[in-house]
């Protein structure tokens, strides 16, 4: 049996994975971390049968062919692992399986030829990413396969077969395209049609394609490990009692520290890195914060946000305003601070601690990222009567 280049799996079928990811990615994001991941899919495969060069070699023994019937089509699944370098580039490696297929040809002198062949191997590949929205991406592959391919074939009344169970093992080029959607930072699905170039165990290469669905989990990127600031109430001054002085009364006490008292929070100490959710050693500096508020007489709060130069200025926006006003109503439930005296907003990297020259450079790194630390942070003001 030869497989031929291969014709495409019907249109209407692929055309209907793709739809599946894009009717899910009205607002969507195209992840810029790296880190590693997996994932599986699952799918229909499909080869072209060379019903020619069969008949051929059958009349080459003295055999006419009547009639072939063709096993083209089967299901296939694959099992990868990669690694993504930045938000265009990655590499994947996995484990293929493209199914079975087969024939059964009727000839004159009566007799009957079948066989089929089963592929599968392993492939290593690099994948560039294009970025279409926040979640929703396009992606091409280009790779290579060290594909088993297994044949078995058989023979009855006339047609004699001399070797039943070929088998090959060879490295071909492997390409596809897709589409992924990340529901979450963690999970995304994808859709994506590759093409298999394949040793057909009998001296010819053809060409597998697998149309498939399936499901990415990602582990997570690198991160700077993040810089803790400790927050430090403003220092209570106790008055000591004056000596006693019998011809004129004690001073007074010294006043009480003014009002407004600003403390500035690392971003990387309350939250994840990309989140907007406050982790459990967020929540504690913010305790204490809380603890220092009650009792106080003030007129308003003020939370800011801020975000480093990294990544686009819309999303850093409401990035910094997310974690604002994460803050805000943690301070609203456990200091019980009324709502309406407690103001949130994010500046995303509009207003950084460092200076122009103090982080050198464009392009995204861990030491970039390390550098812009103290850019990433929250601001809580207290403004009025003490």
């Amino acid at each position: 049996m030869t497989l031929n280049k291969s014709k495409s799996v019907r249109t209407a079928g692929k055309l209907s994975l793709l739809t599946l990811a894009l009717m899910a990615a009205p607002c969507a994001m195209a992840q810029d971390i790296s880190g590693w991941y997996a994932g599986a899919n699952y799918g229909v495969t499909e080869a072209t049968i060379d019903d020619a060069r069969i008949t051929s070699g059958l009349l080459g023994s003295g055999l006419t062919v009547t009639s072939i019937e063709d096993n083209d089509r089967d299901r296939g699944y694959k099992l990868f692992g990669g690694f993504q370098y930045n938000k265009y580039l990655a590499v994947e490696a996995g484990y293929f399986d493209l199914g079975r297929f087969g024939f059964v040809a009727n000839t004159s002198p009566t007799g009957t030829l079948s066989g089929d062949i089963k592929a599968r191997g392993f492939n290593l590949d690099a994948v560039g990413i294009l970025p279409i929205t926040d979640k929703f991406s396009a992606f091409g592959r280009v790779g290579v396969t060290y594909a088993d391919t297994k044949g078995a074939f058989a023979g009855t009344g006339a047609v004699n077969v001399l070797d039943p169970s070929p088998s090959a093992r060879d490295t071909n080029l492997k390409v596809g395209l897709g589409v992924q959607y990340a529901f979450t930072e963690a999970l995304s699905l994808r859709a994506e049609i590759e093409r298999y170039r394949i040793n057909d165990a009998v001296g010819n290469k053809g060409d597998i394609d697998l149309a498939s669905i399936g499901l990415v989990y990602r582990f997570g990127g690198k991160t700077p490990t993040p810089v803790a600031q400790t927050y430090r109430p403003a220092p209570v001054i106790v008055a000591q009692a004056p000596a006693p002085v019998y011809v004129a009364p004690p001073p007074p006490p010294p006043p009480p520290a003014p009002m407004p008292q600003k403390v500035s929070f690392s971003a990387d100490s309350l939250f994840d890195f990309d989140s907007a959710a406050l982790k459990p050693t967020g929540r504690g500096e913010l305790d204490k914060l809380a603890a220092d508020l009650r009792g106080v007489d003030f007129d308003v709060i003020n939370v800011t946000g801020h975000t480093d130069r990294i990544g686009r200025q819309a999303y850093n926006q409401k990035l910094s305003t997310r974690r604002a006003e994460a803050v805000s109503a943690y301070l609203v439930s456990s200091a019980g601070i009324p709502a309406n005296k407690i103001n949130a907003r994010g500046v995303n990297g509009s207003d950084p601690v460092t200076k122009p020259g103090d982080c050198v450079g464009t392009k995204v790194s861990p030491a970039l990222i390390a550098c812009l630390q103290p850019d990433r942070r929250v601001d809580v003001e207290v403004s009025g009567k003490r």
